[in-house]
């Protein structure tokens, strides 16, 4: 099964409105006709009109860093799937680690906001993802498989086919940490395997893994080079323009 390979930068709480449109241009004119990666970007709220607007003639597509699983209502300073898409987002990114880490959102809300993404037609990036102390007590493969059980429970076979999972140890985000290639590729793997389980084997060698833990021009050819790593949640590297055109071009260089 041939998966196109994503790369997404998620540029977290960084940049100004008039620096994120910049930034947006100057990758559109970089990545202007390469066909060998779906490449997708998610600025802060503030500035996904703007952002948008600068790509709209482009295949790069947009995404939302985070999601309501409200679809209306009175819920001050949330932003609902109807918003976002308006918006011209086509992707969210939902439980990323620092959501849960910082924010309180658990599995079970991320199941929420999964069911909603799905239900309004936005795809959603799934993140999970073990700490170090998790990782260093034996628990890595525990703590992603309930990650799974719980984050996509009773998800039907149809709206699973959008969702994107994006495997990020805790310990190596924002770290300069990195899982090895073998590592990284060893979690991959279960997660395959583990949705084969759950959804079955079609929706699972059709379902794109990313890889999300201090990604970088240095290290992105031997991550890509793994069977089930399908692709990059990139942070940091994703807000200079050259970086993250050197990540998504990985093939080529």
């Amino acid at each position: 099964m041939s998966r196109v390979p994503v790369i997404a930068g998620n540029w977290k709480m960084n940049t100004t409105p008039s620096e994120g449109a910049e930034l947006a241009s100057d990758l559109k004119d970089r990545l202007s006709g390469y066909e060998g990666a779906e490449v997708i970007i998610a600025p802060p709220f503030t500035h996904l009109f703007q952002v948008g607007a600068e790509i709209s003639d482009s295949p790069i597509k947009l995404a939302s860093q985070n999601m309501s699983d409200k679809e209306s209502g009175a819920y001050t300073g949330e932003i609902s799937p109807k918003m976002l898409i308006g918006l011209g987002c086509e992707y969210v990114i939902i439980g990323h680690s620092e959501r849960r880490q910082y924010f309180g959102e658990t599995d079970f809300i991320v199941n929420a906001k999964l069911h909603t993404a799905i239900k309004n037609g936005i795809k959603p990036i799934i993140c999970i993802g073990e700490t170090l102390d998790e990782r260093d007590k034996g628990q890595a493969f525990d703590v992603v498989s309930l990650q799974l059980d719980l984050g996509l429970a009773n998800v039907e076979k149809n709206g699973a086919r959008t969702i994107i999972i994006a495997y990020e140890p805790v310990w190596a985000i924002g770290t300069g940490k990195t899982a090895s290639d073998d590592q990284a590729q060893e979690i991959h793997g279960f997660i395959r395997e583990k949705l084969e389980k759950c959804l079955g084997t079609e929706i699972a060698s059709e379902t794109r893994i990313l890889y999300g833990g201090s990604v970088k021009r240095d290290n992105v050819d031997g991550l890509m080079a793994k069977p089930d790593i399908d692709g990059a949640l990139v942070g940091g590297a994703s807000l200079n323009a050259e970086s993250f055109e050197r990540i998504v071009k990985f093939k080529e260089l």
